[in-house]
């Protein structure tokens, strides 16, 4: 269970309250400290079943917890960008209903000893919410680090990269509902059984 890529997975729960706690210090380099951070978590996620797949060492846990741990850093963040009046509440309300929706199927599924993994629609959509996410932690960066330290005019670069982050975040909610309604309709017989 303590492997290499185990390990890299869980580290994006202590990484999502890390850089949830930047987006509110006022300091200047923590909106720079928070995105790369994210961009670690962001790799982390790549690496460990890359890893895992090159070593042979790919487990039911591994499949369990990445899907998990991608779920938890996204949804985080997003509270935190409803907070702080970034993204729509209802956004963040129809991705969490499709979160719970699969997991609760992922959970019936391995009460009948049956792992489900993420399928190509589930990762895209986790790709297109990481890159929102990486825009949205991307503008404040900018917009508070950047500037300050060179003394540039950013604010409309940063307007722009906040703009790409909401049509990722649109992009996102759209690929929740489509793959989650994929999940449910491949997998309905494990509830009809």
């Amino acid at each position: 269970m303590w492997t290499l890529p185990n390990l890299l997975t869980l580290s994006r729960l202590p990484l999502m309250f890390a850089i949830v706690a930047l987006m509110y210090a006022g300091w200047t380099g923590a909106a720079t400290l928070a995105f790369w951070l994210f961009i670690a978590a962001a790799i982390s996620d790549w690496l460990d079943g890359a890893i895992a797949r090159k070593r042979g060492i790919v487990s039911n846990f591994g499949k369990f917890m990445d899907a998990l741990t991608d779920k938890v850093l996204v949804i985080g963040l997003m509270v935190a960008f409803v907070e702080q009046q970034v993204i729509p509440l209802p956004w963040v309300l129809i991705t969490l209903c499709r979160e719970f929706l699969v997991s609760g199927m992922r959970m019936v599924a391995a009460a009948k000893g049956v792992v489900v993994p993420a399928d190509s629609g589930g990762k895209t959509k986790t790709v297109s919410q990481m890159l929102a996410i990486g825009c949205l932690l991307a503008s404040p960066m900018l917009e508070d680090d950047v500037a300050a330290w060179s003394g540039w005019p950013v604010h409309e670069i940063s307007a722009w990269v906040h703009k790409v982050g909401l049509a990722g975040f649109i992009i996102g909610t759209f690929l929740a509902v489509w793959s989650g309604y994929r999940y449910l309709r491949r997998n309905w017989s494990l509830f009809t059984e």
